[in-house]
């Protein structure tokens, strides 16, 4: 189970394929990179879940999304500096034995998240 993300790109109705996402572990002002990936083609982690039941530990993270950087690779024009350049998400997990599921719906002008399951 651990902890997952799915994005999708509702500008296009599509996953957002390609986008760089980074994990990192927060604590305070302070976060340390736990793992960068490129989602694959349904807007996931090529490798499956970003931390395993094994490494989910309760605590707080920050999930950082580049979504300026993705949607000029599609051909968006964006002002400059663009509306959206990262979408940072702090959440916290407060049980590591449960799966955490943190989607990201998002265009070059707005986002939303939720717990998914």
């Amino acid at each position: 189970m651990g902890l997952s993300t799915h994005v999708l790109d509702t500008m296009h109705g599509t996953p957002a394929a390609a986008m760089q996402v980074a994990l990192y572990a927060t604590h305070g002002d302070a976060a340390t990179l736990l793992k960068r990936v490129t989602l694959n083609a349904d807007g996931r982690n090529p490798d499956g879940p970003l931390l395993d039941d094994a490494s989910l530990k309760a605590g707080t993270y920050r999930l950082a999304f580049e979504v300026a950087a993705y949607f000029r690779a599609r051909g968006v024009q964006l002002p400059e500096p663009p509306f959206l350049n990262e979408v940072h998400l702090d959440f916290g997990i407060a049980h590591g034995g449960q799966h955490y599921h943190v989607p990201l719906l998002v265009s070059p002008w707005s986002y939303s998240t939720y717990r998914g399951s």
